[in-house]
């Protein structure tokens, strides 16, 4: 069902730099399904393995044509909190990009002394230059407030990996609207630049919050490099991307970035600027302002019949982690990860971007 919203001149001028390069929306109506939503065609479930919580699938086509796919899993009996502690990042191949996924191995485990002592999660994989990076989060005790972004590379997505011994990126100074974290990498190559956009919020914000339900307001800022190792300088305006100004704690997180057709584009996880099951998308012509969001893909019930949800998975029937498989230079699946399954613990799920 097709809805649609009127954005009043008010509301946009509110969202200040956070909300739009296209300031005539505020004078006309805005519909809010993007057109990308329309081309989104179900294949199904992927990677379910029997013991383990499947999160964070990120595609990429080798030279030879085989689908890889770094994910994060972490031990069934931890529940679905595992993914804070005790979680490794793993490869799987396919042949072709609905599966089967074949699993390879382990990449990187939680290792003692270092900033992933805990946890080793949000996979990002990205072909830059002539190397590979995985970029990913980690902590060392367990809790938010020691996610930090990492960034490995290899010349082949076989390895051997080299891995950080420090983070990608640290968190702001105590009371930046960052110093709580950096966390969900997405990552562009822009104007000769290396862009990467990072989650984060504020400690108190997160400490006194009264929401029962999200501690704090994600925001995404953005750091940018001369090489793709770094070092990453923060963007002194940021955040780039902050719906805080909507009320009723609205958010978002779980960003992947891309260029096309000159624009950057942004699909993502929403968190309450329509509601808590849907994906967004976003659009920006140089990265720094970016669109009001439109629907990228709705929640599980407009595309598949599922089980009743077990008490246990409270995130049961959406979609999360957004991230794209990229076919000749073009956007050709969406892979997302989503509660539920063969075994009721989490998996990969998969959907083809039919041409238009």
């Amino acid at each position: 069902m097709e809805r649609r919203n009127f954005i009043s001149k008010l509301s946009i001028l509110a969202a200040g730099v956070c909300v739009t390069d296209h300031v005539t929306a505020a004078f006309f109506e805005y519909t809010d399904e993007a057109e990308f939503a329309k081309h989104l065609k179900p294949v199904g479930r992927a990677l379910e393995m029997e013991g383990y919580y499947i999160w964070c699938n990120s595609p990429i086509q080798d030279d030879k044509g085989l689908i890889h796919v770094f994910f994060s899993r972490w031990d069934a009996k931890k529940g679905m909190g595992g993914w804070i502690k005790g979680s490794e990042i793993a490869h799987a191949v396919a042949d072709v990009p609905e599966g089967p996924f074949r699993f390879v191995e382990t990449i990187f485990a939680p290792r003692e002394g270092f900033f992933d002592a805990t946890t080793c999660h949000n996979p990002f994989i990205k072909k830059v230059d002539d190397k590979y990076c995985l970029f990913y989060m980690g902590n060392s005790n367990g809790k938010t407030n020691t996610k930090r972004i990492g960034l490995a590379f290899a010349d082949s997505l076989d390895g051997p990996w080299i891995r950080p011994d420090k983070p990608l990126l640290e968190a702001g100074a105590e009371g930046a609207w960052d110093d709580h974290c950096t966390t969900n990498p997405a990552f562009v190559k822009n104007n000769g630049k290396y862009w990467l956009y990072y989650k984060s919020w504020n400690t108190k914000d997160y400490e006194t919050s009264t929401d029962p339900l999200i501690k704090g307001n994600r925001k995404y800022g953005l750091a940018i490099a001369d090489k793709f190792e770094g070092p990453y300088v923060k963007y002194k305006g940021n955040p780039v991307i902050d719906f805080s100004y909507k009320g009723n704690n609205c958010q978002f997180e779980d960003a992947f970035v891309w260029k096309e057709k000159n624009k950057l584009k942004m699909i993502a996880r929403d968190m309450g600027f329509f509601n808590h099951e849907d994906g967004i998308l976003m659009e920006s012509k140089h990265g720094l302002k970016w669109g009001l969001p439109k629907i990228a893909y709705y929640g599980a019930d407009k595309y598949i019949q599922q089980a009743p949800a077990p008490k246990y998975l409270k995130k049961y029937g959406r979609f999360e982690r957004p991230q794209i498989l990229f076919l000749n230079g073009k956007p050709a699946y969406l892979f997302t990860a989503s509660q539920g399954g063969k075994y009721m613990t989490s998996s990969s799920f998969i959907f083809k971007i039919e041409s238009t």
